[in-house]
């Protein structure tokens, strides 16, 4: 709330949230339908780890660090583009081998769309705006909103640190991970600033989303894939692989940004 008050909700959150939805949509239809990918990414879970990335707890706080203030709604917009779809197919693509009814389908849905970040900030700035307390509260919430996305990188951080307690050999890696790892980390990077070049997007809007589409595997896959008992050992290495290798692509990737504008 404090991060939007800050700038106000405008155009520019939904053209990064329609970004992220439709083209995660769109490259999950064409590795389904094309044998050279399907081949690589043959199951739900790897093409998911792939495309949803960890952008509510660690995107934003990277943006915050990097970019200026005023591409906060871009940011949040691709957050919420990727939050969406990951909670409305995910469940949908991974329940097909699970016993799960619609009910509990529909249950686990809302209840992941209303505890996102995204969905609660968007929900309280609009609230606020109603009640025409926006300039006041979002002076008051600015500060304490950039401690939180401070502490946002210990959750991340902490879920890491009970992945590596598990007894699994956390970087005994096949091959169709490692393809979801390179998907994750440089092909959906390249294709997002692609597809940046093509709208026109200005440096930081192209910035914002880019670097958002270089974040590691969400922590949503691992609690996808543990609430439908779909290969949780897949989505815990691609977390944890993926978390550690962007420490040095997400900075490699500012230096390509830079340049390459």
């Amino acid at each position: 709330m404090g991060l939007l008050l800050k700038e106000g909700i405008d155009i520019n959150l939904i053209k990064s949230a329609l970004l992220a939805f439709f083209l995660i949509g769109f490259l999950i239809i064409l590795i389904n339908i094309f044998p050279i990918f399907k081949n690589r990414l043959p199951n739900y879970s790897l093409q998911l780890a792939g495309l949803i990335g960890n952008t509510s707890f660690l995107g934003i706080p990277i943006a915050i660090a990097l970019l200026p203030s005023k591409t906060i709604n871009f940011t949040i917009g691709f957050d919420l583009g990727t939050t969406l779809f990951a909670w409305i197919f995910g469940p949908f693509f991974l329940q097909k081998k699970s016993q799960n009814n619609n009910i509990q389908y529909i249950k686990g849905l809302l209840n992941a769309l209303i505890n996102s970040p995204a969905s609660r900030g968007i929900i309280g700035v609009l609230l606020v705006y109603i009640f025409q307390i926006d300039e006041a509260l979002g002076n008051y919430l600015w500060i304490p909103a950039r401690i939180v996305i401070a502490l946002a990188i210990i959750t991340v951080g902490t879920r890491l640190g009970l992945i590596t307690n598990q007894k699994d050999k956390i970087f005994d890696l096949n091959e169709e991970i490692k393809f979801s790892i390179l998907l994750k980390l440089f092909i959906l990077p390249f294709i997002i600033f692609l597809v940046s070049k093509f709208l026109k997007f200005d440096f930081y809007q192209s910035a914002a989303v880019i670097l958002q589409a270089g974040t590691p595997t969400a922590i949503s896959t691992i609690l996808m894939a543990e609430a439908y008992g779909v290969r949780q050992k897949i989505a815990s290495k691609i977390l944890f692989t993926t978390t550690l290798i962007s420490i040095v692509t997400i900075p490699l990737l500012t230096i390509c940004i830079n340049a390459v504008n």
